[in-house]
């Protein structure tokens, strides 16, 4: 009887000795498991309904506004990985920028004008900079060219003009006591069938500094797209330049796209950059298959380091600007990061009739040589100028955004020899105006005495009670020395924020940005948060996503300024 109470007491003994070993290995894995907690950017889940009893259910989720995503604190996660990127060295790069503009009293002063610039070099550049989780050089934000990266919806031109004008005046959104106008050209669009025969001569820096993925491997790609939208009546050449230039393709029938795809394989980089010496063979490569009445136009595809041959920048551009009176147009690519020398290719597109782009990854090419292949190879109008005139007795002072390198004295306006920007077929340019109005409170710029004999001239003017200003245009058609004028007057029509159109708020959204890249004096009181809202609320149709695409850099320049690296 003793003998089988003991075998009881030991199997007991067992039992509980094993549900213990049980229990304390289904906590071991508990307490070694990560608990991952939802991500402020992550929506809750909806509790279940019907909840088992005694089970006391989850307090409900709080509301989260569409604005959640970009309002949400960053996660230790989300650091972590933004501080992970290697940052770009710039100490070989090259950015120059003049000093932004300043405001401008309208009766001191009541003409602005500018050129226009097409480029959007800055824009790509600067995503390069922030998908390293960097902050760009603030010398590298060029805002017109971030404003103008983007399409917007103004309407086709019609008659004789080649452009058509729009514009808009509303309250400026980082500022409520001032104003923002924005001037808007559209050019003519025209279909890849109907455009003119292209002759097109690929200059590509195949030197040493181009070895890395994102130069040659990525230029051959983005040329190896442009090819296939070639026809049979246009002419390419291939002219490639490293410690020496040579011809690697003679001019050639764009049907032939295989020989053309074959020699874009065959390069390879090594060597110094004789660049100088590859821009001369290539004009001289343009001239021999030149169409008359064509798109005759050399496309130089580089990093910008010109180390062997001319290196001066001014000699350059003297050379392009001769070839540019022969009807040869130059177009610039860069490619690469670590010694991009930036100026120097803007200013040799500008000199060149062209354009500048910066090509940071294969989606970009695509934009750039297939969906804006048009604008960017085929010129609808050049060395157009806008002038604004203010009427002092409503503008007090003004500032044109961006364009600081465009700037043009009054008198250029009428002189058709001063060289000024290009349009390209559907191309979109955005000019916006900061204004403060007259009368308006905590006046920024300082006040001087009052002008005896301007008091009259103002007087003059008060008749015109709803102008605030008169916009001026000079344009050249391409082949032509002589300049058209278009004048269009701008009155206040009341219209509130938001009433404006998407074009008005994402541009204004866009310029907002820049200035918060370049810590801007007259970024007002705006915020990333503030542009990620504007933005958002006028995306428009977005047909490629590249208003998307914004939307996160925004968020990556706010993860960057709150955190550094």
């Amino acid at each position: 009887m003793k003998t089988h109470f003991i075998w009881i007491i030991g199997l007991l003994f067992l039992g509980f000795f094993f549900q213990n070993c049980q229990s304390n290995m289904e906590s071991g894995k508990n307490d070694n498991r990560t608990i991952k907690t939802p991500s402020a950017r992550q929506r809750p889940m909806p509790t279940t309904p019907g909840a088992s009893p005694g089970i006391v259910p989850p307090p409900p989720p709080p509301e989260i506004s569409e604005n959640a995503y970009f309002d949400a604190p960053l996660t230790e996660e989300e650091v972590v990985f933004q501080q992970s990127e290697p940052a770009v060295d710039i100490s070989q790069e090259d950015y120059q920028s003049p000093a932004e503009n300043e405001f401008q009293t309208a009766l001191n002063h009541p003409l602005s004008t500018f050129s226009i610039d097409v480029d959007k070099a800055s824009y790509s550049n600067m995503r390069r900079f922030l998908n390293h989780n960097q902050l760009p050089p603030t010398d590298a934000v060029r805002i017109e060219e971030l404003v103008n990266y983007f399409n917007y919806d103004y309407l086709e031109p019609t008659g004789k003009v080649p452009f058509s004008v729009s514009t808009e005046l509303s309250d400026c959104p980082w500022n409520s006591q001032h104003k923002l106008v924005q001037i808007g050209l559209k050019g003519k669009s025209i279909a890849n069938n109907q455009m003119p025969a292209s002759n097109l001569v690929f200059l590509l820096d195949v030197s040493g500094s181009m070895s890395q993925p994102n130069k040659l491997p990525l230029l051959k790609s983005a040329f190896k797209l442009l090819t296939q939208q070639l026809r049979k009546e246009d002419r390419i050449s291939i002219v490639v330049y490293a410690g020496a230039s040579g011809v690697i393709l003679s001019p050639t029938s764009g049907h032939y796209t295989q020989q053309i795809m074959d020699a874009l394989d065959r390069l390879q980089a090594g060597g110094g950059t004789a660049g100088a010496e590859g821009l001369q063979l290539a004009y001289t490569m343009a001239e021999q298959a030149f169409i008359p009445n064509g798109n005759n136009r050399v496309i130089l595809a580089t990093d910008g380091d010109f180390n062997i041959g001319i290196r001066n920048t001014d000699d350059l551009v003297s050379l392009i600007e001769e070839k540019r009176k022969s009807g040869i147009f130059l177009s610039v690519l860069g490619f690469g990061m670590g010694n991009y020398k930036d100026h120097q290719m803007e200013q040799i597109a500008d000199k060149g009739n062209g354009n500048y782009a910066y090509i940071d990854n294969f989606r970009e090419a695509k934009k750039v040589l297939v969906e804006e292949m048009t604008s960017t190879l085929f010129t609808i109008a050049k060395d157009v100028k806008i002038q604004v005139e203010f009427n002092p007795v409503k503008v007090h002072s003004y500032r044109l955004i961006g364009y600081e390198n465009r700037i043009l004295k009054k008198e250029d306006f009428n002189d058709d020899t001063k060289d000024a920007g290009e349009i390209g077929a559907g191309h979109t340019v955005t000019a916006l105006y900061e204004i403060i109005p007259k009368g308006a409170e905590n006046i920024s710029d300082t006040e001087i005495d009052d002008l005896r004999y301007q008091t009259s001239r103002a007087k003059l003017a008060s008749h015109i009670t709803d102008e605030w200003m008169t916009v001026k245009l000079r344009y050249k058609e391409p082949k032509s020395e002589e300049s058209q004028r278009l004048v269009y007057r701008v009155a206040n029509k009341g219209l509130q924020w938001e009433e404006t159109s998407d074009n008005f708020q994402f541009s204004a959204a866009v310029a907002s940005f820049g200035m918060l890249l370049k810590n801007s004096e007259f970024k007002g009181n705006t915020s990333f948060q503030k542009v990620e809202n504007w933005a958002l609320n006028s995306l428009g149709e977005d047909k490629y996503g590249y208003r998307g695409e914004f939307l996160e850099l925004v968020g990556k320049a706010r993860a960057i300024s709150r955190y550094g690296r």
